[in-house]
């Protein structure tokens, strides 16, 4: 079952941020074979992460058995495009400031009638010419994902609008430029943020659209499941190793102490 089926059979979905070690496939692939993780998704906003790194993480994933899907940010046609050309099942487009600009992603991301997009049969997507580019269209209107994030003071004044628009299939919020936009930085629990959490499950549920979060923390995560959300950023590369050389000090106290 994909990402987007797990979402609307409203099931719990888990990923795995990567940035910059998006680059080692091993690595991609090691978080597939876990089976704990439901996918990851690539982070192209805050890093320098090519489309070649893209092309291998995705390969990488499917050797894992999992999905994977970029974040980007919404600059341009290609940079929306691409990622799924690839083979990513969907994007997550971040920094959105407008209804246009939501618009305009969804143009981006869909083929005719709902968007713009072209058409290219010489890709992953399209198993190299294998599928019939017809039934491309449908197909990938049907199955990619277009997931808009909520992040800045401007989508939040509109989120209503923005989960009513066709193409858009899911939400996502970003808790740190949300905090920081509403004046609490890095408190994401702080009143203020879980009035916008609230305000953004009540534009997702009313649409019959889900939403997701990068979680900062386990009571974080719950208070944000308590209000319907299903996709969860729970770990991340940086956060992994943190996490790791923390449990290895701990272990060997003593020589860290001599």
């Amino acid at each position: 079952m994909s990402i987007k089926e797990k979402l609307a059979a409203g099931k719990i979905v888990r990923v795995v941020n990567l940035g910059s070690l998006v680059n080692h496939p091993r690595f991609v692939e090691y978080i597939g074979l876990t089976g704990d993780f439901d996918g990851v998704w690539i982070d192209q906003e805050h890093n320098p992460v090519t489309q070649r790194d893209i092309e291998l993480a995705l390969m990488a994933s499917r050797a894992g058995g999992i999905e994977a899907f970029a974040r980007v940010p919404p600059t341009d046609y290609g940079t929306i495009m691409r990622p799924m050309e690839a083979g990513c099942c969907g994007v997550m487009v971040a920094q959105i400031r407008s209804l246009e600009d939501a618009q305009r992603m969804v143009q981006w991301a869909k083929y005719p009638p709902v968007g713009i997009r072209g058409l290219y049969s010489s890709n992953a997507e399209m198993r190299y010419g294998k599928l019939q580019v017809a039934d491309q269209v449908v197909k990938a209107n049907r199955e990619r994902w277009l997931c808009l994030q909520i992040e800045t003071l401007e989508a939040l004044e509109i989120v209503d609008k923005i989960a009513a628009l066709e193409g858009v299939d899911s939400l996502f919020v970003g808790p740190m430029d949300l905090s920081c936009v509403l004046g609490v930085t890095g408190d994401a629990l702080h009143p203020k943020c879980v009035e916008a959490l609230e305000r953004v499950s009540e534009a997702a549920r009313a649409k019959g659209k889900s939403w997701g979060v990068l979680s900062v923390s386990p009571e974080h995560a719950a208070k944000c499941r308590e209000l319907g959300c299903q996709l969860f950023s729970i770990t991340g590369e940086a956060d992994i190793y943190k996490r790791g050389f923390r449990e290895v000090k701990q272990d060997y106290a003593e020589l860290f102490d001599a």
